[in-house]
């Protein structure tokens, strides 16, 4: 990544400019407020851009539509894994989670399957601390490493690194006349629907009949209530978007605040999550800056710039004046010489379901690689084990044969290696072009760019699994766990499936002096000595 030169702004004070200038000393350049300004992710997870402020007319979101008109609105961002730990290993780092080798779901959750990330390598929230900033997560972190939290955030506290949403709570009252802050406040987002009070919660549910689902769905009631339910979750969360934002206001916060708005991933439905389609990837992003300090972000404009979720933290040391290490993927997007031409994006493992897909997206195309072409789509998952009523519904309609020819795409025993799409004329990717004579040029080089970034960043998916991240699944899931990968350690070790002990359950924990890692779970009673016949 380039970095950016000092900073050369014309001051009438000439005491102010060389203050200033000794305070950009090998900093990243951007427009630099009297003070650091204060970043504050609002993290969501599975949300879809079904806002009103990006078109829809099914909900109103008066309070994200509110930070939208007073910031800039992104309409092309894409994440690099439409899943949540792979995604957030990427997003934290700035570095594709196949570089790193976090980019299988739920990897790291025992002592034994651990991955570290190298000792230079550090993430956003560390090189924000590091700066002077204080830093904090309420909720979810879901990484594919191991770390110490400390390291990460100010607080002394851990929290369940998966569902940590009732721990710690920062008050922002306490903030005020301190250090700036670099802050994640977790919301469900589309996850919503899993509260038990979600139906109390919803003030104006969406209207059923309203909704006219994507051609690759058929118009089933229990496929339309999942939508709409995603709609619901929206509408609660816009209400908790509003009550931030008046939190902020209230303690004197917000005028020194720059916030960003976005997903993980997309909504879980068919085709989307899990999946690299643009309904698994593409996510709302909103960046409002309340310090009316730079440039690149005025009030009420939409940007249609393509973007990758890696840009996020890279974009927000950058808003900071804090150098971008040259090791991370993320570029700025504030920077005058910005530009991508591609996202890439990755599918592996998530959870006990074995997979490798890779996609390339540019604003008219999109190339998606699938290299396990001996398994469908539809391979069993964790949808299938919750019994989840949509999941059901679709493979009932397709054993009925009540799909149509579009819908029946995904459902079906086999899949190609290749697909192309081309997004202007095909946004909803129905159409495979990868075989049509007219589109084997633009295969061909969007294959080539695919192959050249493999080789470039070592994509670690190209190797087999480790056994201990394995063994953890089929611990976990067992029978579940029905991929070809797994009967290797179901032999030798007849015993592990269903061997699963979860060491924390508490939600919110003091970390001790020795704490150094966040294993969450354990394989207990399996055979010591491996079955060798």
């Amino acid at each position: 990544m380039k970095l950016r030169g000092l900073c050369k702004q014309s001051l009438l004070s000439a005491v102010f400019v060389i203050a200033l200038c000794i305070s950009c000393v090998n900093k990243t350049q951007t427009e630099e407020p009297p003070q650091k300004p204060n970043i504050l992710w609002v993290f969501l997870e599975d949300t879809a851009p079904i806002l009103s402020s990006y078109g829809t007319t099914l909900i109103s979101t008066p309070n994200i539509d509110s930070l939208a008109a007073q910031g800039v609105l992104y309409r092309n961002v894409f994440m690099p894994a439409p899943v949540c730990s792979a995604s957030r290993s990427s997003i934290i780092t700035g570095v594709m989670s196949t570089t790193t080798g976090t980019h299988n779901h739920h990897s790291s959750r025992t002592k034994e399957s651990g991955i570290y990330l190298p000792d230079s390598l550090k993430t956003i929230p560390e090189i924000f601390k590091r700066e002077g900033y204080f830093t904090f997560n309420n909720g979810k972190d879901d990484y594919n490493f191991m770390y110490n939290r400390r390291d990460l955030y100010t607080q002394d506290y851990r929290m369940h690194p998966l569902y940590g949403k009732n721990g710690i709570h920062i008050d922002l009252a306490t903030l005020q006349n301190k250090q700036p802050f670099f802050g994640q406040i977790q919301l469900y987002g589309g996850k919503e629907i899993f509260s038990k009070s979600f139906k109390d919660n919803i003030e104006t549910p969406v209207d059923r009949s309203s909704i006219e689902l994507p051609p690759y769905l058929p118009q089933h009631p229990a496929i339309i209530e999942e939508y709409a339910n995603h709609l619901d979750a929206i509408q609660i969360t816009d209400k908790k978007v509003g009550n931030i934002i008046k939190d902020l206001r209230n303690n004197n916060l917000l005028k020194n605040t720059i916030v960003f708005f976005f997903s993980d991933h997309g909504m879980r439905i068919t085709r989307n999550k899990q999946f690299l389609y643009d309904g698994g990837l593409h996510v709302p992003l909103i960046i409002a800056d309340f310090t009316k300090n730079f440039k690149k972000l005025p009030e009420g404009v939409t940007n249609n710039e393509l973007i990758s979720g890696l840009d996020l933290g890279t974009s927000s040391l950058a808003l900071a004046n804090i150098d971008i290490p040259s090791y991370m993927e993320g570029k700025n997007i504030f920077s005058d010489s910005f530009q991508r031409e591609y996202v890439i994006s990755t599918r592996d493992r998530c959870d006990f379901t074995i997979d490798r897909i890779r996609s390339v997206r540019s604003k008219k195309f999109k190339y998606i690689r699938n290299f396990k072409t001996d398994r469908p789509y539809t391979q069993p998952t964790y949808m299938d084990f919750d019994g989840i009523e949509f999941v059901k519904v679709m493979h009932q309609l397709h054993d009925e044969k009540k799909l149509d020819s579009v819908q029946e795409v995904f459902m079906s025993d086999k899949r190609p290696a290749e697909e192309l799409y081309d997004l202007e004329k095909d946004p909803f990717e129905l159409h495979n072009l990868a075989n049509i004579p007219e589109y084997v040029n633009i295969r061909e080089k969007y294959a080539g760019i695919l192959k050249d970034w493999i080789s470039e960043t070592d994509d670690k998916g190209q190797f087999p699994e480790d056994e201990e991240n394995l063994k953890l699944m089929l611990g976990i899931w067992g029978k579940y766990a029905a991929n070809p990968e797994y009967d290797v350690l179901r032999n030798k070790y007849p015993d592990l499936p269903g061997s699963l002990v979860h060491l924390k359950t508490a939600s919110s924990v003091v970390i001790d002096s020795t704490f150094t890692e966040e294993p969450i779970l354990e394989l207990k009673n399996y055979l010591e000595k491996p079955n060798i016949d």
